[in-house]
């Protein structure tokens, strides 16, 4: 593609950010994949080299300052900040370290980065921030509120950077993905094994989240399942779109059959009893 953008994608090593990366890549864009992990970094480029694309492939970790300070060197038009952790549980049993995790990576790693690239891209007056968020942005389900608070977090910072910034040139916008099989989701029903304790849990057994999966939190170290998940195709096709300026809008929901939905969930709060 003539013209390429130089594009950032975090949390590149898996999921929605390994696939549109790579897409990106084929496009034509000077695209940065940054991973978390060396294992990571080699299957991109290894998987870049299959494919005959170039692709570079950085060490990011968000939650490092001397990592952001590298990454806010590398001058890019579009920053994704794409790259997440997931905790589950019960909020009055999860321990507060984990839920400090989250945000740290969710939230405030991200929220530094995009400071410093903001700064560049309002000197030279574009450049677009897209933060992914998620249907947990939107709307709040029993034991995921570790990470549906971060997403909540996420969709209040991005509409606050959004009204700020856009007198400047510089765009900002969500991507809010429903369910989709990637391996996110049922990693948190993993983590749960680390702490959750059947026995002594104050909890309820069971309750079918708005991402799509089952928590069974009677089994004995906790369970996601995700048969609704559907095929992230689309979402990497979402952030292909966004990237290269076609949708033009803030808020990028997909599946949309979840739209009315969320929205109805959304309204279903104002008569909400205690």
């Amino acid at each position: 593609m003539a013209g390429g953008k130089r594009i950032l994608i975090t949390g590149a090593g898996s999921g929605f950010g390994r696939d549109a990366a790579l897409r990106l890549a084929e496009r034509g864009h000077h695209v940065i994949a940054a991973a978390e992990n060396r294992p990571q970094m080699t299957g991109l480029i290894e998987e870049a080299d299959r494919r005959g694309i170039g692709l570079q492939v950085e060490n990011l970790d968000v939650t490092d300052a001397l990592h952001r300070r590298q990454a806010h060197a590398w001058d890019v038009d579009v920053l994704f900040n794409n790259a997440a952790v997931g905790e589950m549980g019960p909020l009055a049993e999860i321990p507060l370290e984990l839920f400090r995790r989250v945000f740290e990576v969710n939230v405030f790693g991200h929220l530094a980065l995009a400071q410093g690239f903001a700064r560049q891209m309002v000197e030279r007056g574009n450049g677009r921030i897209v933060w992914l968020s998620s249907i947990a942005g939107l709307t709040t389900n029993p034991y995921l509120g570790p990470y549906c608070a971060s997403k909540y977090a996420i969709e209040s910072i991005a509409q606050a950077m959004h009204d700020e910034l856009k007198p400047l040139g510089v765009q900002v916008c969500t991507i809010n993905p429903g369910p989709y099989r990637t391996g996110f989701n049922d990693r948190m029903g993993d983590a749960l094994r680390v702490w959750f304790d059947r026995e002594k849990s104050i909890s309820a057994e069971h309750f079918t989240t708005d991402l799509g999966v089952e928590v069974r939190l009677a089994d004995d170290y906790g369970e996601m399942t995700g048969e609704s998940q559907k095929d992230p195709e689309e979402i990497v096709e979402l952030f292909v779109k966004v990237a290269e300026g076609e949708s033009g809008l803030f808020r990028n929901f997909l599946p949309a059959d979840r739209i009315e939905e969320v929205k109805r969930q959304q309204a279903a709060i104002w008569d909400l009893r205690q």
